[in-house]
């Protein structure tokens, strides 16, 4: 039972399509790229702040960066719909 053939293979793709239509699949695996990308960038960025942190332990802190550094989350190249400000600006005046 644990290995699957071709025949099983086939038979859950035809399944899966016929569950989520031929049409919506390309978007779901285009979704989970981004996803993956974002996953990897984060994990490379908390790795980097590891490091950062372990190097600035031992170097003596400057004047005036108590507050973190601000990250940005950047989106895909081409790709404008998922594309965000970090934080809302605070400007609360009328216009």
């Amino acid at each position: 039972m644990g290995r699957l053939g071709p025949t099983e293979i086939i038979l859950i793709l035809v399944v899966i399509i016929l569950l989520f239509g031929a049409k919506k699949l390309p978007d779901m695996a285009r979704s989970l790229g981004k996803s993956a990308r974002i996953l990897k960038s984060e994990a490379k960025a908390m790795k980097s702040d590891g490091q950062d942190d372990t190097t600035a332990a031992a170097a003596p802190p400057h004047a005036g960066s108590d507050a973190p550094a601000q990250r940005t989350i950047q989106a895909a190249p081409g790709d404008v719909t998922s594309s965000r400000p970090v934080s809302e600006p605070t400007d609360t005046t009328k216009r």
